[in-house]
């Protein structure tokens, strides 16, 4: 278990991050286009941006990058952002999209099988993965609980926030977290969903998105938050008295990023695609708190803990297999839990 804290270094106030937190779930913005070079086209194409809720303040940056490039000055964005599978849905049913981004690998397959992303989609060198997190505690500052690992949530009296797995592609990685911290360590299935119960009794609000979840924590609710690792980095960064734990046993996530088959501006959309996996583009996701895709990237200055126990969804079967074991409406571990908790398991 590693252990990090940066005290009262940052020095933004409160209203900032209230400010920055607030953002509408589903917001729709256009970042200005640099003025075309002379000789250059000054024809102006949008691209529309979806994503889950976490990245938006990295694509702020990488966008106004992106649009110094000759690639990109003279294209505008229209961002959308909210809880993965939501942002997902919507584009399935018509929400216009020429670049997505989503917290879970199942989010991207339900478009290639509704044909509106290739199916090659995961055919680059890094798989379509844009960035890398791994499931972290957010704990209140000098952490009160003692919280150090995922056996700590069970605890009487611990008060746990996590977003609502039928919603949230991070609250599925956060339970498969939990989950799979008992399995990697030779406990049974049965064990393991006895001890992911005993966790979700625990748990006082299941927001419909991680950002959500992590305004609720900063809000003053809870004792702690399962979380992306960049969450809680991003919550520092904007001055949140908080600190945050690596457990030893915990999950890698895997973001997922593609172009559509059917956007209006094809070469724009691919110029973008090839942007955000350069060194420059992710250079800003780890100063925003990802973790760098290819061994050996640049860390930007973060101090990233290597936990010893760290797997992968692939050790637990891969996301289809999980997400019907686990998921299923009718059927998975995780809703029959969900469901008896009095939980919801509806997708919003």
């Amino acid at each position: 278990m590693e252990y990090r804290s940066v005290g009262g270094r940052l020095a933004l106030v409160a209203a900032g991050l209230v400010a920055t937190l607030g953002l509408a779930a589903c917001a729709s913005t256009d970042a200005a286009a640099p003025a075309a070079s002379s000789g250059a086209s000054n024809q102006e194409v949008t691209l529309s941006l979806v994503a889950y809720s976490t990245p938006q303040a990295a694509y702020e940056k990488i966008i106004a990058a992106f649009q110094k490039t000759d690639a990109g000055k003279n294209v505008k964005f229209s961002q959308s952002y909210g809880a993965s599978g939501d942002q997902s849905r919507a584009v399935e049913s018509g929400l216009p999209a020429d670049f997505v981004m989503f917290s879970l690998e199942t989010d991207m397959t339900r478009l290639t099988k509704a044909g509106i992303v290739a199916d090659d989609w995961n055919s680059d060198a890094n798989k379509g993965i844009l960035t890398d997190s791994v499931v972290a505690l957010v704990t209140r500052k000098g952490n009160p609980k003692g919280i150090k690992s995922f056996a700590d949530l069970t605890k009487p009296g611990v008060d746990v926030i996590t977003p609502n797995p039928f919603s949230s592609g991070g609250a599925r990685w956060n339970i498969m977290a939990v989950y799979g911290s008992q399995t990697q360590a030779g406990k049974s299935e049965a064990q393991a969903a006895a001890f992911l119960t005993k966790t979700l009794k625990n748990v006082s609000v299941q927001d419909d998105s991680a950002r959500a979840a992590l305004q609720t924590f900063t809000g003053g609710k809870g004792d702690v938050l399962i979380s992306y690792e960049n969450e809680a980095i991003f919550a520092q960064q904007n001055g949140q008295d908080i600190d945050y734990v690596v457990p030893d046993s915990t999950l890698l996530i895997e973001n997922p990023a593609a172009v559509t088959k059917n956007s209006k501006h094809p070469k724009e959309a691919k110029a973008f695609l090839d942007y955000v996996h350069s060194p420059e583009a992710q250079k800003i996701f780890t100063e925003n708190g990802y973790r760098p895709v290819a061994d050996g990237g640049d860390t930007a200055g973060q101090d990233f803990p290597k936990p010893s126990g760290l797997f992968t969804i692939a050790d637990l079967g891969g996301w289809a297999a999980v997400a019907t074991k686990y998921f299923d409406v009718d059927k998975g571990i995780v809703t029959d839990i969900e469901r008896k908790l009095g939980v919801s398991v509806e997708k919003k």
